[in-house]
């Protein structure tokens, strides 16, 4: 039996996605400056940007986080996704197409409750 994937190890997993299908990477290396609940990474390729709060299978989003998802999500263009291990496949899926692939705000919110 294998343990659970840490936020850490899902983190190194999509960079290393994200790298391969070609898209710019940031993250804050120390968060505690920064502004609380910014998402853990900024993707951008081409004409996408993507926002991405990565947490493990049993990790919820705290309220700033889910603040600062909910805002981003209304934004015309910008793709605010919050993914766990199990969103792996989906992950690679969405960083591999040059179009993005819609998301469900209010079905990811749902699953955060």
């Amino acid at each position: 039996m294998t343990a659970p994937m840490s936020e850490r190890d899902l983190q190194a997993e999509v960079v290393d996605l994200a790298t391969r299908f070609g898209w710019l990477v940031y993250h804050t290396y120390r968060s505690t400056r920064s502004e609380p609940g910014f998402p853990d990474l900024v993707l951008v390729r081409s004409e996408r940007l993507i926002f991405a709060e990565l947490k493990s299978e049993a990790g919820k989003l705290t309220m700033a986080q889910e603040n600062w998802m909910v805002r981003l999500s209304l934004v015309p263009g910008i793709e605010a996704v919050v993914w766990r291990p199990s969103d792996l496949e989906d992950v690679a899926h969405r960083l591999s197409r040059a179009t993005p692939v819609p998301v469900d705000f209010q079905k990811l919110m749902e699953r955060e409750r």
